[in-house]
């Protein structure tokens, strides 16, 4: 599911500067500000990953059922929008290539860097779903 969101996002993206070209309007560039932000998002998932890995595995499980619930959905939305983001910023990137125009390579290597951020946002989200798994007890069985 995932790589159809990456796939989706890819094709969207690499449109996205022939459609705005084919209207006659300027095409959307990537501003640091959104690199900045989907790096935040990542380490904000990151954290919660390792503090939720933490209240998992410790021996009486601190975490209360409907909070690692949120969590779980959290991680799976991010999952999906890392995805979706990563694949959208690296077919914008793609659509700058060949380009003759004077801010080709900055517009690329701005949507590169946010496609990379965008990876790390789905890289952290699927370490906190993974984080957010119960381990079986022994005991138990």
């Amino acid at each position: 599911m995932l790589t159809g969101w990456v796939v989706a996002g890819l094709v969207v993206g690499w449109l996205l500067r022939r459609v705005a070209r084919a209207a006659g309007t300027s095409v959307p560039e990537v501003s640091w500000t959104q690199v900045l932000l989907l790096a935040l998002v990542a380490a904000i998932l990151g954290v919660t990953a390792v503090i939720t890995r933490r209240e998992v595995t410790t021996a009486r499980p601190d975490l209360l059922p409907h909070r690692a619930v949120n969590r779980l959905v959290l991680a799976r939305a991010c999952a999906l929008v890392g995805a979706l983001l990563l694949g959208g910023y690296a077919g914008h990137a793609l659509s700058w290539v060949g380009s003759p125009s004077y801010v080709a390579e900055e517009r690329m290597a701005r949507a590169v860097l946010a496609a990379l951020a965008g990876a790390s946002v789905l890289v952290a989200a699927l370490l906190l779903e993974r984080a957010c798994r119960v381990r079986s007890d022994p005991d138990a069985a």
